[in-house]
């Protein structure tokens, strides 16, 4: 665990301290470097694990549901070795899989899946050409100077009235990477680690608007009135940071929300 630790928390602030230029090649090679040195990381433990990419799948597909029906053109970014993209292209007409690396594989890809290699930045997709995005733990690890460009070029990519859903850990039951183990603050991995204030407001500065908020429950979306989960995290930021965490853990571990695009 020390190790992991180290070596990530190295890593991530290599890619605090770096030009967006400088970003993009650490973004390509990172995790091959991490699992290199930590073949027991567990991201690679769980892939190799049938019942917790079922469990995890099904998770992710409590998020899309409401949202998703066979006409839906849909993009996962972040979508490491790909096997809940391709589980989705039995619910959509056509699936794109985003990410900086093919993590595939060898297995067979359908008909209407698609897979885009990015620089971790600009999404390379054609304009209005998404119905549905998708992301999951996915914002905490990119450059907090990057996220405004990641919401405004996703919303390029998405169709008039398109929806952006994401699911990140929420920053009062943080930290939720390896630091956890070690620090009050995450040094590894989750650059930043977020609230629903901060990251709906980011969303509407890229032009989001409405931005929808959720909590997940029993891999369900219960919707949430933004006014009253805000209030929440302004109420529990002033209490000590042990009950803080523990009312997050308990109510909101996870920011959920839904990002519109215009219609």
């Amino acid at each position: 665990m020390t190790r992991h630790f180290e070596l990530e928390s190295s890593i991530a602030a290599r890619l605090k301290r770096s030009t967006r230029p400088e970003r993009a090649a650490i973004y390509r090679t990172m995790y091959a470097e991490l699992f290199a040195a930590v073949p027991d990381h567990p991201r690679l433990t769980r892939r190799a694990s049938a019942s917790d990419t079922a469990r995890d799948n099904r998770t992710k597909l409590g998020l899309l549901a409401p949202f998703l029906d066979r006409s839906t053109r849909l993009a996962e970014i972040g979508a490491g070795d790909g096997r809940f993209a391709l589980e989705l292209c039995a619910r959509a007409a056509h699936v794109v899989a985003i990410d900086v690396a093919d993590q595939l594989g060898p297995v067979e890809r359908p008909a209407n899946f698609e897979l885009v290699v990015y620089d971790g930045f600009e999404f390379p997709l054609a304009p209005r050409s998404i119905d549905l995005a998708f992301s999951d733990q996915l914002i905490e690890h990119l450059h907090p100077d990057d996220v405004e460009l990641h919401f405004t070029s996703l919303l390029r990519a998405l169709a008039p009235g398109g929806i952006y859903v994401l699911r990140t850990p929420h920053r009062h039951g943080g930290p939720h990477d390896v630091s956890r183990y070690f620090d009050d603050e995450p040094a590894g991995f989750h650059l930043k680690e977020w609230t629903f204030a901060e990251l709906a407001r980011t969303a509407e500065l890229a032009g989001f608007a409405p931005v929808d908020t959720y909590l997940l429950r029993e891999d369900r979306l219960r919707a949430v009135e933004r006014g009253s989960i805000e209030r929440l995290e302004r109420f529990a930021a002033h209490l000590p940071r042990a009950l803080r965490r523990k009312l997050a853990r308990r109510w909101y571990r996870n920011v959920v929300l839904a990002c519109h695009a215009a219609r």
